[in-house]
């Protein structure tokens, strides 16, 4: 696939980078603007929000990739979920781990949606899911968010301990992107 030109309709540029690293060949930059507030029900309906108010304001070259992602813990009745990034703000470890106090079912599961919306207008929207548990304690000093605290199926290390190369290839958000070439590519 030819090098693409994306645009990520959010302000955060540490999850620009994160997808650079899973889509192979994409050059990928944050679209600051002053976006509207997520109200969907889903992460794909966040994403796909995102990407349609990105494809607004994006060169009309550029895809347009909309993201929404959090983390859904069993015993929190799959809380925060669409709500992960205002659950906790800033805090999201502690507030956590709070909630989780003597909680013996710590199954969770990191979500990510991606909605690219093309140059010729088409949409698409994917999901990845990533499943493990909640830690007792923080680990690592990689990733952000949730992943000092999350645990993936098959691993005893936090994803924050696993570090960016691990998440590169089995993250929420890696197998999402993966979803998402394979769609475009079947376009």
């Amino acid at each position: 696939m030819a090098r693409l030109t994306a645009v990520l309709a959010s302000t955060n540029a540490h999850k620009a980078r994160e997808l650079e690293r899973v889509l192979p060949g994409w050059r990928i930059e944050p679209l600051r603007a002053e976006y509207p507030p997520e109200t969907g029900e889903t992460f794909e309906a966040n994403a796909l929000a995102k990407a349609r108010f990105g494809r607004t304001l994006a060169p009309s070259a550029a895809w347009v990739l909309g993201e929404d992602s959090g983390i859904e813990v069993a015993a929190l009745a799959g809380d925060p979920g669409v709500r992960s990034a205002r659950w906790a703000v800033g805090d999201e470890v502690g507030r956590m781990l709070a909630e989780m106090h003597g909680e013996v079912d710590r199954a969770a599961r990191y979500v990510c949606a991606l909605a690219a919306i093309g140059p010729d207008g088409g949409e698409l929207v994917v999901r990845g899911t990533l499943d493990g548990r909640i830690a007792d304690e923080p680990a690592g000093t990689g990733g952000f968010g949730y992943d000092p605290v999350f645990v993936p199926q098959g691993e005893s290390a936090t994803a924050a301990a696993l570090g960016d190369d691990w998440k590169a290839q089995h993250s929420h958000r890696a197998r999402a992107a993966s979803s998402l070439l394979a769609a475009i590519g079947s376009r």
